[in-house]
């Protein structure tokens, strides 16, 4: 690698506190943007007549009593037992009588949105085949983080908060 490209992948290499801005298009019925600029979280919907986009949500703040987790369960084996025990209380239905349930389609954008919009939990967990974990930190991690932690909620691979963390590759 030449020096000019070294000083390019040291300055994208930074951890997401670094971030300005974060966002994400979700193309469905509707096309919809999802913007933080660090000033809360706010989506703006596809006008098709006008060709523009319109402001439909202001402020948006995650749920903090969600009770829908979004994990590809397909990996249960391949998780470590701490996990397994997490995500197995989650589905009992003692002490509350109201057990998580399950809302994943394998879309981070689409499952993503569903947690911000009406809480719980989101997560795609490194396993035996996936050391670090299946979604990359710079364009997947920290960008949802940011925008979560604009919401209200948390972003953790776990152990530590994702916008803390320093991408070495």
């Amino acid at each position: 690698m030449g020096t000019a490209e070294q000083k390019c992948v040291v300055s994208v290499c930074q951890p997401g506190t670094n971030l300005l801005a974060a966002g994400y298009c979700m193309y469905s019925s509707s096309i919809i943007f999802v913007l933080s600029i660090g000033k809360g979280v706010f989506a703006f919907t596809l006008d098709p007549l006008y060709g523009e986009f319109v402001l439909t949500q202001e402020n948006i703040q995650i749920p903090k009593a969600g009770k829908i987790y979004a994990f590809n369960e397909g990996n249960y084996m391949l998780w470590d037992e701490k996990l397994k025990k997490y995500m197995d209380n989650l589905k009992d239905p003692e002490p509350s009588g109201k057990p998580y349930s399950a809302r994943y389609i394998g879309s981070l954008v689409g499952d993503f949105h569903r947690t911000l919009l009406y809480g719980g939990i989101y997560g795609y967990p490194r396993d035996k085949k996936s050391k670090n974990g299946k979604l990359r930190l710079l364009y997947e991690c920290a960008p949802m983080s940011y925008i979560v932690e604009q919401a209200g909620g948390k972003g953790s691979d776990g152990h530590r908060r994702i916008l803390d963390i320093k991408p070495e590759e």
